[in-house]
């Protein structure tokens, strides 16, 4: 297989300044992660430790096997929000291997407001129950949850996709054969009664653990019974006496290794497909990428030394390489597992279209899973484009990568606008999972296109709506700070529109995780023609 050669040069000045200007991006992306690894805050850990309770990280440290990474996934939700008084949303979700199978794992954190549900809460609780249906994986749970938070039941109680969404989930997923596992550390009361209720085998903690629908404040309003929590639903009453609890520990060590066995006891192997070979580490250092990418989005960037970072042997079958140019697509292995890439470099045109519809499609007859790298500023506009049918081929893009039946990966690492994202699998496609490197940026206009358009409307509105050349200028700047924030990949990953903000000197590890867990459950190849565009 070809080997991509790089054109990179770290002494050049260029490289140089882009390598610092990008460590005062991942500077402050370190600075945002331990905001999310302080919980609560140092109070509410004390008080956590006081009641002999473990630490949410801690316990799935404990959990998965030693020497295997756990991969956590939106780290940095709610940033920005509650006046980031609700660290990683109060719940931390990810995959790990537990006894040798890879799980889902979801887990409370009672230091952030007693492990209570906000809207960011369920999207990320949901989102981590989608993965696991999607890529066919046992989900284990940690619950330490004070239900809904009552302060938002607007946001987390009546609709669809809010609380009740997750146990309509944990049903179907049990109903589907795909184990549901739970652990009990601390009080778990109307809703959040429920995730444990719903699993096929859980444990409690004695001391520490409850399951009722009402507590005791609810139990004395409601029907004047005054009554402690432990016998109201404590892990020995619902272990001796109800029938509720499968087992009930000593303490949290002990709970841990008992899901641990339970895990160990699930019958469910996980066999790789495809064309696994023996990894091999890429001719290039990752480590080089930061100056190579640089923060200024205007500059044009080759995704071919990404490429080349990223994938095994730096080698790389291109599609069509000679053909329209502006997107790259090729065959390549990372960390031995196969992968066909998709990568702007630059517009996407009519023919950009075509070529990429072409390899998806081949992608898809010979099962070989997908990752769409973002760089673009969306599809060309304008009357030679729009004569060349645009919209008619921007739209087979749309239809290939919605239908086919390849697990997909996006990853942006530039700009990633309008329905640009659309047709490099964006979120609204359902890609199995999607990263942002902490220099992208996601909306629907970019910052300069965005005020330009809203200026021109208000300008078209000046004899209706007068007003001065500082009041316009004022405006303007105010535009463009609107789409600069809103496109802004913290503001992205806060509502969880991804599913974390990575360094890129993680990428190629971050990448293998994904594309192994989605190798867990292979799409059947063939029976589908490969038309060509």
């Amino acid at each position: 297989m070809a080997i991509l050669r790089t054109k990179c040069d770290p002494a050049d000045p260029v490289y140089q300044d882009n390598r610092r200007a990008y460590q005062a991006l991942l500077d402050d992306l370190y600075r945002k992660y331990e905001w999310a690894l302080g919980g609560g805050g140092a109070r509410m850990i004390g008080r956590h430790h006081a009641r002999g309770k473990i630490l949410v990280r801690d316990r799935i440290d404990l959990l998965v096997d030693p020497l295997t990474p756990f991969m956590e996934l939106s780290p940095l939700a709610a940033w920005g929000l509650y006046d980031n008084e609700v660290p990683s949303a109060g719940i931390v979700t990810g995959i790990g291997t537990i006894r040798g199978v890879t799980c889902v794992i979801i887990a409370n954190d009672a230091t952030v407001k007693g492990g209570s549900f906000f809207r960011e809460t369920v999207r990320k609780h949901i989102r981590a129950q989608d993965i696991a249906l999607e890529n066919r994986l046992p989900v284990v749970y940690l619950v330490d949850c004070g239900g809904a938070n009552l302060k938002n039941l607007e946001d987390v109680f009546p609709d669809q996709e809010h609380f009740g969404g997750t146990f309509y989930r944990q049903c179907r997923m049990s109903a589907e054969g795909l184990p549901q596992i739970a652990a009990v550390f601390g009080e778990c009361t109307a809703g959040g009664a429920y995730i444990p209720a719903l699993a096929d085998e859980f444990v409690m903690v004695a001391g520490n653990a409850s399951i009722h629908l009402g507590g005791p404040q609810i139990v004395r309003a409601a029907i004047r019974e005054t009554v402690d929590r432990d016998t109201l639903g404590g892990a020995l009453m619902h272990s001796t006496v109800s029938g509720v609890s499968d087992y009930c520990a000593a303490d949290e060590r002990e709970a841990i290794a008992r899901l641990r066995d339970m895990v160990g006891a699930l019958n469910y192997p996980q066999p790789l497909a495809g064309d696994i070979r023996i990894p091999r580490a890429p001719l290039y250092d990752p480590a080089e990428l930061p100056g190579i990418v640089g923060t200024d989005l205007s500059r044009p960037l080759d995704q071919r030394e990404i490429i080349a970072r990223i994938v095994d042997g730096s080698e790389f079958h291109e599609f069509k390489p000679q053909f329209a140019t502006t997107i790259v697509c090729g065959f390549a292995h990372i960390e031995g597992l196969p992968v066909g890439i998709v990568a702007n470099n630059g517009v996407l045109f009519s023919e950009t279209t075509l070529k990429a519809v072409h390899f998806i499609e081949l992608c898809d007859q010979r099962g070989v899973p997908l990752l769409f790298l973002q760089n673009t500023t969306g599809f060309m506009v304008g009357s030679d484009a729009e004569r060349g049918g645009i919209s008619k081929h921007s739209a087979k893009l749309v239809y290939a990568v919605s239908n086919t039946r390849v697990p997909r990966y996006t990853l942006v690492t530039g700009g990633s606008y309008g329905a640009g994202n659309y047709g490099m699998s964006g979120r609204g496609f359902r890609p199995r999972f999607m990263f942002m490197w902490p220099n992208a940026r996601l909306g629907g206009m970019n910052p300069d296109v965005g005020s330009s358009v809203l200026m021109d409307l208000r300008r078209a509105s000046i004899s209706r709506h007068p007003a001065t050349e500082e009041e316009l200028a004022a405006y303007e700047a105010e535009l463009r700070a609107m789409f600069e924030t809103k496109s802004d990949p913290y503001y992205c990953t806060a509502r969880i529109w991804d599913d974390g903000i990575i360094d890129p000197r993680d990428t190629r590890k971050v990448l293998a995780l994904c594309l192994a867990t989605g190798a867990m459950r292979p799409e059947i190849p063939g029976n589908r023609p490969v038309y060509r565009m």
